[in-house]
């Protein structure tokens, strides 16, 4: 385990290496999928690297070249998942945007569900040739509707970031540059020399203008932290639905869910009564 100050890291491994912060989510028997303690983690990271004057931009990747990020662990998503892990996934989402250096995702593989979310929210993303993207969070009885929705919106345009979360299809790495979701797509053996390229590219760059042009980019889209909190408490409830479980239970058990049952008539009252 690598220690910062007083804590002690399990689930990632964090580096500090001539002006770059390397944050790496070190699960790869689990491709990467973060639990509770991986998102606290997260937290304690970023909000280090946001505060450390030597540092003048992040690295975010995924351990064993197989995976960047799959989203929440199966077998803590599958008991579900507690108000602990919401706060620090909201936490991680803020700081990818808010601290004041550039963040930039080294996509080594499948960046899928909440994984997917992580490279979407940071500054950049430089993809190797192997990588996967796509959502599924309908599938299995979740969604963001936070600032991962409306990020992804504002990255690819709100057609493509519907069609994305509707019909969670998953997308090579050629389609993610074509639609604008990575900046550019690099063989896997050069992945790291790519990211070193760029981060030195942003070292000799004004650390006060860059931190002033990424206060100005979150200008535009402050109502997201509002979106946020609010999505928080949505999908805090929607967990604990009949409808939720269902969708849950039917992936994990490979059957085709009874969405029929779940329609709801009092939404749009009138609109799905039968006529006399």
């Amino acid at each position: 385990m690598r220690k910062t100050k007083d804590f002690e890291f399990s689930d990632i491994i964090y580096e500090k290496k001539a002006g770059v912060a390397k944050i790496t989510i070190n699960r790869p028997d689990a491709f990467n999928a973060f639990t509770t303690t991986t998102m606290q983690e997260l937290v304690v990271a970023f909000e280090d690297a946001g505060n450390d004057a030597n540092i003048g931009v992040v690295v975010l990747t995924g351990a064993g070249g197989k995976a960047f990020c799959t989203g929440g662990d199966a077998k803590e998503a599958k008991a579900g998942y507690r108000n602990e892990m919401l706060s620090a996934d909201s936490r991680v989402k803020t700081l990818i945007r808010e601290i004041p250096k550039p963040v930039i995702a080294a996509v080594n593989g499948y960046a899928i569900g909440g994984g997917h979310s992580l490279h979407v929210l940071c500054d950049l993303s430089i993809a190797s040739e192997n990588a996967s993207f796509g959502q599924v969070g309908p599938k299995v009885g979740s969604f963001d509707g936070g600032m991962s929705c409306l990020d992804l919106m504002m990255v690819v345009g709100e057609k493509r970031a519907k069609e994305i979360w509707y019909l969670c299809h998953r997308y090579t790495a050629k389609e993610a540059l074509e639609i604008g979701l990575v900046n550019k797509v690099v063989p896997a053996d050069k992945l790291d020399e790519e990211i070193d390229k760029w981060c030195d590219e942003i070292l000799e760059k004004s650390p006060g203008a860059l931190s002033g042009l990424k206060a100005s980019f979150n200008a535009a889209t402050t109502y997201m932290r509002g979106i946020e909190a609010l999505s928080f408490q949505y999908l805090w409830k929607y967990y604990a639905t009949e409808e939720a479980e269902h969708w849950k239970k039917s992936f994990w058990e490979k059957k085709k869910p009874e969405w029929q049952k779940f329609r709801r008539k009092e939404i749009f009252p009138g609109v799905y009564e039968e006529e006399e």
